[in-house]
């Protein structure tokens, strides 16, 4: 499933090619969708938000696509008469006189107002994006401590939207390295030093991931844009320390470590 990075590169090309142009074509695929077309012909798109791994598509009328990828769906930008040969379903199609939008194959899409949009249940439960630069370090490190997260090992914390949203497997994995940290810790039992570290990582890793084309392909680490340092690493050396990277699964998930400098 794509993390928050690749889910916020993904919005920006969005924007790039529609944001503020009218409308000229809306189609939906979901039949209680099929109404709501109309009155969005002609409307701009405004901004495109990213919560996490959701997408929030917001129009000049005051309404908002609500749109979840989840482990199938996929963005694709396009000329505007142009019709893509694809096995994958087409779900919502947004046309303007020079581009075209097309969401393939997710299903988790709504059409909502100011009301329903902050009603809107993964919206409520959802943590503060990883991406925003209002986040900071204190406020990630409060989260760390709050009675809520404190308590709970970062093997399952790092994959809960509800902490930080935008956060995934690989960035797991790498969240950890950096702050040479096992994945059976909690908040609170870390030093504080070890909490700073966390908590900059924490930011920092997926910031970074974002800004240099996040690179997720494993047969591509060292020619990728993003450089991993221990996903899909197993059986190699480690870059810091020179230890064998392992692998193993660690809340259903592959987990990827380094023995020697990971206590």
């Amino acid at each position: 499933m794509p993390e928050g990075p690749e889910i916020r590169r993904a919005a920006d090309q969005l924007e790039q090619a529609i944001l503020g142009k009218p409308l000229t074509d809306v189609w939906f695929a979901f039949a209680q969708l099929k109404a709501c077309e109309p009155a969005l012909l002609g409307e701009r798109v405004t901004a495109i938000e990213t919560r996490g791994k959701a997408l929030l598509t917001h129009f000049s009328n005051g309404q908002t696509l609500y749109s979840h990828n989840q482990l199938y769906g996929v963005w694709r930008v396009v000329a505007p008469d142009e019709t893509p040969h694809t096995h994958r379903v087409l779900r919502v199609r947004l046309a303007t006189a020079d581009r075209a939008v097309l969401l393939y194959s997710a299903s988790d899409i709504a059409l909502l107002n100011s009301e329903t949009l902050a009603a809107h249940p993964f919206l409520q439960r959802v943590g503060p994006d990883v991406l925003d630069r209002r986040l900071t370090v204190a406020g990630v490190t409060e989260r760390l401590l709050s009675p809520r997260f404190r308590r709970r090992q970062f093997s399952g914390l790092l994959l809960d939207q509800a902490f930080l949203a935008g956060l995934g497997n690989y960035l797991r994995a790498e969240i950890l390295w950096q702050a040479q940290l096992l994945p059976q810790h909690k908040a609170q039992d870390l030093t504080q030093q070890q909490l700073a570290i966390l908590a900059e990582a924490l930011l920092a890793i997926p910031r970074h991931s974002y800004q240099t084309r996040g690179d997720v392909d494993e047969n591509r680490h060292h020619g990728a844009i993003f450089c991993f340092k221990v996903f899909h690493r197993s059986g190699k050396p480690c870059v810091r320390c020179g230890s064998t990277i392992e692998k193993g699964t660690r809340s259903s998930r592959p987990f990827y470590w380094c023995p020697g400098c990971q206590f």
